[in-house]
């Protein structure tokens, strides 16, 4: 009989901000279908989901990738359900009401490759070396700042290249539909893009990708720093930018279409703030292209609104999609597509 490992991932009960876990179970004979996923359990004691005298939580397989990490093996991402088969209060993915591929997102994944070793990002200055970044505003400053690192080359600019490229590949060998990978605008900073249609498989496909690039960096002695803004100072912070659309904005070449929605969304800014990650105000301050956490704004080609109206949806004849440009690079994509599809459906 052949086996094969299947490595089911969950997100535990932190909050607000969740933690990817994992564990093995292995499979005699598997199909390499979803359906021939077994339910499992975990201790939900050890993960804030459960009380120590009644800890089992339960594991619901519902999305199937190839693992490239492991030989005959693949990755399981599941939903964590209460004993009784109920959502569990940690389960994100049940909140979201329309499934039918009428929407379609684009995710632009921002993060840093964090050096364990002096722990601040990968390609900033040790303590003990004589070069210097501006950190907090320093005046004592040897090398430039923000500005040269963004999609740039090079060995004094780029940093992390074989992490972020081995993390692209892993992403394409599972099948998770990764669009693009570049340096972003700090040291060690990186984006990936995924695009899905369907708010569910979205989701799922943006949580296997934070996965594999949580596994992937173990190996080379980095973490994956998804906080909004762990550098204080002149640096961008880092986002996790949601590009949308429905069915009419996609066919209908009607403009006021997207005003309404940008309407819609600037009457539910807490709705949205509310699920677009923890510590967020540190990084919608207004600046390093960002609309402040406070207020609201769109507009066409505009990286410093809320909302962008990106220019190819213009030139198309107001065919395509809009970018929220909120939400924070630890967010929750479950939670984000949410929150959208809830907004935009009540612009109609």
């Amino acid at each position: 009989m052949s086996k094969t490992k299947l490595e089911y991932i969950w997100l535990d009960g932190y909050s607000p901000t969740q933690n990817l876990r994992s564990k093995t179970l292995i499979k005699e004979d598997f199909s390499g279908e979803l359906v021939d996923c077994p339910m499992w359990n975990f201790d939900g004691s050890s993960t804030k989901q459960a009380e120590g005298g009644s800890s089992d939580c339960l594991i619901k397989p519902v999305a199937l990738f190839d693992d490239p990490c492991r030989d005959n093996s693949y990755l399981v991402m599941t939903e964590v359900l209460n004993p009784d088969g109920t959502p569990h209060v940690s389960n994100a993915r049940a909140l979201i009401d329309d499934d039918d591929n009428d929407f379609w997102f684009g995710f632009e994944q921002e993060y840093f490759l964090w050096d364990n070793k002096t722990n601040k990002p990968l390609g900033f200055p040790a303590d003990d070396d004589n070069r210097t970044y501006e950190l907090d505003n320093q005046d004592d400053i040897k090398i430039p700042t923000q500005g040269q690192y963004y999609c740039s080359v090079g060995g004094s600019n780029t940093f992390g290249r074989d992490t972020a490229e081995i993390h692209l590949d892993q992403c394409l060998e599972a099948g998770i539909n990764v669009e693009g990978i570049n340096a972003e605008v700090a040291p060690g900073q990186w984006e990936f893009q995924i695009f899905a249609e369907g708010a569910k498989n979205a989701g799922d496909q943006v949580w296997v990708a934070r996965y594999l690039a949580e596994r992937n960096a173990e190996g080379d002695g980095l973490t994956i720093n998804w906080h909004p803004k762990p550098i204080k100072g002149d640096w961008n912070g880092s986002g996790m930018h949601v590009n949308f659309s429905n069915c009419d904005m996609r066919t209908k070449g009607d403009e006021e279409v997207f005003h309404e929605i940008c309407i819609a969304f600037s009457e539910n800014i807490k709705r949205h703030i509310d699920v677009y990650g923890e510590d967020n105000d540190q990084r919608l301050t207004g600046d390093h292209e960002t609309q402040s956490i406070n207020e609201f704004s769109y507009g066409v080609s505009d990286r410093g609104a809320s909302i962008r109206i990106p220019i190819s949806t213009v030139e198309d004849g107001w065919v395509g999609r809009l970018e929220d440009r909120r939400p924070s690079s630890n967010a929750d994509p479950y939670k984000v597509v949410a929150a959208v599809i809830k907004t935009t459906k009540e612009s109609v």
